[in-house]
């Protein structure tokens, strides 16, 4: 062994060693015999460091795993020696070998045993037994082993494939037949020597079996002197949350109904019995938390066999079941509403399940509706938050209860369900008293109590929130809440999660206000002043621009009164806050555009009339092209990166702010409609200029292109004379990117415009391709992923680009491009549908095939065009599926598959007869096609039906490829 490289194993050398050991274990995973060097130094026990003897089992694990075929018979028998070897010599060590060493060497085992046990090792656990005894380092090897096995056999995380699997059922069947009754019983004898001396071996024979339990057969396990043992190791501190573990996989086990139902109610009576139902008693909270685990295992386990019996139709064993389920109940109750959260959530699911029952059932009685209310008030009480709950820095914790109260909403939803009025008369008492005094109850109350109504909108369902129209007695009884709500004054309430809650609520009833408008000014000014947008925190001002943005949309009909109040007190918002001052706004550029979204609703949706209009829209746009016009000229001139870099980002916003305005028009209230189309118009020449810039080109021209987007949509026709410039900067010094994402423009403007843009595209069209082929030529790195992944994605642009030009009827602007041209753009397709493995490109390719074979293809298309569907279209529909990269198993190949039999479909339409006579004598015989799969070729390709001729040929492909 090369001793030099095996000092860089240890995490404390430096990186060269670290390098150079890298490099040696590389180095000795190809070599032949290399693993022969590391058994004998295990075997020999050669060296004490035990980052080597790690390394060691590495090499042999990489040879067992992916070289063991290439081994004679002889160097197999080694290496089965050399770890029996190395087993006998750990019962001699004075000190155990580390943690990591034997787990590695467990995997070593795990991996020779899936590899030998069904041809030459059927002996495996008698020679491991017959070595390690009943010797306490033996033993834990040996579980080790076992656990190894487990995961390499049943665990469901690896991915095996199907010949693993197969191989993997193969060995359980076996090891069921041979050795199983053999393994529990050496389980028995452990567990029955250690139980009381050695825990850490007992805990982990405990695991062991909780694994093996799900496939091997139960009544090995579930007996009376293994249960009777499992239920000592509860009393015992050490063991038994790993007891509980190990009855919770007993109980899941799959089995017939009745006898699940047996096996849980003789469980339940022992553990009762022996007091484990006292959970008040219990201090331990990690033990209760597992307990709480196989409660709710049991009550699953019986709902399952309740489930399967009423389907059978076995209504008196169902009743049994049901019977058994009640009596849970009241534990279950007890565990939902523990003041520890992780013994809470271990026993939703029973309690979630239970619910699904009670809502089959025709009539509750009074004992289940008062378990329903028990469940209601224990959600209740554990929505709130806890003293410890940190809203400033939210951390693991915090997200925990986060995830815990989903959890809880789901069982809200299901109590819903169950009993609509109880859930909302329970919640209408909570709320109503918790309101009543808000000035004095602490902030977690106030809080659930506002959450409850909050919740209430997702659990009592309506369609389109129409809460308040309907049913009358759920109508008042929400209104009621709702007007509490916002005249009890708890907006001022001094806590964050209690300002949050309620600006949420308001806009989640925002139908509310249409049947009380008169709310509506003092919800606004909750939403403009210190509570909302001016808040002391940050994220409630965050989360209040996104919500006020909302409310404002959905009442717009209701906001005339207060628009031009509501500008002027949102006017120092709107500021774009410049780079240079350290000036910190109230809220972020990303708060901003919601702000400006909101201002622009506003104008867009009132009343008022065009000029008005235009007037306000001025007023809220002249002030960002103006910062706009001083921060470019500042830009030009800045010498510093990062403060052309922040230069930038502050146009950017700017551009953006404008973008987002103009997402408040609609069809009904068009830009030119609303008088404001020279104010965009006036935007436009104000941003473009920023596409000549030469500094951070990147993020000047995205922003830039974003807006010109808008404005395709929102000014149409106007916009027109903007684009050929526009466009001109785009294409100077492109990358991949710039390009990919400047197509989708023009495919913008050719869909929407379509003739009227003919003359630009005809002059954009060869520079805009030339612009492509060069970065699509430029060489790259041989590996390198993310160059060939930016071409990749520019040739779909580059085919979705034709595919818009042609699909638009606009041909012509291809056919104008001088024959030369014509035909290399044409290449391009035919290369695209066959030589690259994209099948997306593929698709496009041969729609657009289809679509000029359609305009062309006819006896007066353009001269040479025929010639050019028979030399190589038709080869193209052939040679792209014939090839090994073309799977007919991924359902997006066959997609392009399916565009490819439209081509030949179209080709057949637009040449008759010619087209199978081609295909009968020429084509098909030259690819040696046998002639009766010729002839059946062409009756399928003049079939009326182009379903017909789609199917066929998948199949075709299918049988043609070896």
């Amino acid at each position: 062994m090369d001793e030099q490289a095996l000092l860089g194993l240890n995490p404390n050398a430096d990186s060269d060693f670290r390098q150079r050991a890298l490099a040696y274990f590389e180095q000795l995973k190809i070599s032949p015999d290399a693993w022969q060097v590391c058994a004998e130094a295990l075997a020999q026990r050669t060296y004490s460091d035990d980052h080597i003897k790690f390394f060691c089992f590495q090499v042999l694990e990489h040879q067992v795993k992916y070289k063991y075929s290439e081994l004679t018979t002889v160097q197999q028998q080694l290496i089965r020696e050399t770890l029996i070897s190395w087993l006998q010599a750990q019962m001699l060590n004075p000190q155990p070998e580390k943690t990591f060493i034997r787990n590695k060497a467990a995997q070593v085992f795990a991996l020779l045993f899936v590899t030998e046990y069904l041809t030459k090792w059927p002996k495996f656990f008698f020679d491991i037994l017959s070595v390690v005894g009943l010797n306490p380092r033996g033993v834990d090897l040996y579980l080790r082993i076992l656990m190894a096995i487990d995961s390499e056999l049943v665990d469901r995380d690896v991915v095996h494939t199907s010949e693993e699997a197969r191989r993997n059922t193969l060995i359980k069947d076996t090891m069921r037949e041979q050795c199983i009754p053999n393994l529990v019983e050496s389980w028995y004898q452990i567990l029955q020597n250690y139980q009381y001396t050695n825990s850490e071996v007992t805990c982990q024979c405990l695991e062991v079996v909780g694994a093996y339990v799900s496939w091997i057969d139960l009544s090995l396990i579930a007996n009376d002197r293994f249960i009777n043992m499992l239920l000592g190791h509860m009393s015992i501190e050490v063991l038994r949350e790993e007891a509980c573990d190990c009855l919770f996989e007993i109980v899941n086990k799959g089995m017939d109904p009745v006898d699940k139902m047996k096996l849980v109610e003789s469980l339940c009576q022992v553990l009762q019995s022996a007091g484990f139902f006292s959970i008040d008693q219990e201090e331990d909270v990690d033990f209760l938390a597992r307990f709480s685990k196989l409660v709710n295992g049991m009550g699953q386990s019986l709902i399952v066999s309740w489930t399967k019996l009423i389907k059978n139709g076995d209504i008196k064993n169902a009743q049994e079941a049901l019977q058994a389920i009640e009596t849970k109940v009241a534990l279950m109750l007890q565990l939902l509403v523990h003041e520890d959260d992780d013994i809470s959530s271990n026993i939703i699911g029973f309690c979630y399940d239970y619910l699904h029952i009670l809502k089959q059932l025709t009539v509750l009685s009074d004992q289940q509706k008062a378990n329903v209310e028990a469940i209601m008030l224990a959600v209740m009480k554990k929505l709130t938050y806890d003293e410890e709950y940190n809203f400033e820095n939210e951390g693991e914790d915090e997200a925990m209860f986060v995830e815990y109260r989903k959890q809880l909403k789901l069982l809200l939803d299901r109590l819903a369900q169950v009993s609509p009025e109880l859930l909302l008369a329970s919640v209408r008492r909570v709320f109503s008293s918790t309101l009543q005094n808000w000035q004095t109850t602490r902030f977690m109350e106030v809080e659930v109590a506002i959450r409850l109504l909050y919740m209430l909108a997702e659990a009592l369902p309506v369609s389109h929130g129409a809460h308040f129209s309907g049913d009358v007695s759920k109508a008042s009884a929400l209104q009621d809440m709702m007007r509490t709500l916002v005249t009890s004054g708890v907006s001022s309430y001094q806590h964050t999660s209690v300002t949050l809650e309620f600006f949420e609520t308001v806009v989640r009833y925002e139908k509310f206000f249409t049947v009380e408008p008169q709310h509506i000014p003092c919800v606004l000014m909750a939403f403009l002043d210190h509570r909302g947008l001016r808040h002391s925190s940050a994220k409630v001002r965050s989360r209040t621009a996104y919500l006020f943005s909302r409310f404002v949309k959905s009442l717009n009909k209701q906001m005339n009164p207060f628009i031009e109040d509501i500008l002027n007190r949102i006017q120092d918002l709107l500021e774009l806050s410049p780079p240079e001052n350290g000036y910190q706004s109230l809220l972020s550029s990303d708060d901003q555009l919601f702000i400006y979204e909101t201002a622009g609703v506003l104008i867009v949706n009132s009343e008022y009339p065009a000029e008005r209009k235009q007037a306000l829209m001025r007023n809220l746009l002249t002030p960002l092209m103006e910062k706009f016009k001083i921060l470019l000229e500042k830009l030009m001139l800045a010498q510093d990166e990062e403060r052309q870099a922040s230069l930038a980002d502050c146009l950017n916003h700017a551009v953006g702010f404008a973008s987002r305005t103009s997402k408040a028009f609609s069809n009904k209230q068009t830009v030119k409609q609303c008088g404001c189309s020279e104010v965009y118009l006036d935007c436009l020449q104000t941003f473009l200029p920023a596409l000549s810039c030469p500094l951070q080109k990147d993020i000047l021209r995205s922003g830039v292109r974003t807006f010109l987007h808008r404005m395709i949509i929102c000014l149409e026709e106007e916009v027109l004379p903007f684009i050929p410039s526009a466009s001109e900067h785009m294409l100077k010094d492109c990358e991949a990117k710039d390009l990919q994402e400047f197509i989708p423009l023009i495919n913008q403007i050719t869909a929407k415009f379509k003739i009227q843009v003919s003359p630009f595209l005809q002059q954009m069209f060869m520079p805009l391709l030339r612009a492509i082929f060069e970065v699509l030529l430029r060489p790259a790195e041989e590996n390198d992923q993310s160059a060939a992944l930016e071409k990749q994605m520019l040739r779909r642009s580059y085919f979705a680009f034709l595919q818009t030009v042609t699909g638009s009827g606009m041909s012509e602007v291809i056919a104008n491009q001088g024959a030369e041209n014509v035909e290399r753009v044409l290449v391009t397709v035919i290369q695209g549908a066959v030589e690259y493995p994209d099948p997306i490109a593929q698709k496009t390719c041969f729609i657009i095939l289809s679509k000029l074979v359609e305009l062309w293809g006819g006896k007066d298309g353009p001269v040479g065009f025929a010639d050019f569907v028979y030399k190589h279209i038709v080869p193209a529909c052939f040679l792209a599926p014939l090839k090994q990269t073309f799977d007919l198993a991924d359902a997006q190949t066959v997609l392009a598959l399916s565009e490819c039999a439209v081509t030949l479909k179209t080709i057949h339409l637009k040449r008759g007869p010619e087209c199978v006579q081609y295909l009968q004598q020429e084509y098909l015989p030259s690819l040696q096609v046998a002639p009766e799969i010729i002839q059946e070729f062409c009756q399928a390709l003049q079939q009326p039906d182009a379903k017909v001729f789609k199917n066929y040929l998948k199949v075709f492909f299918q049988r043609a490829k070896p």
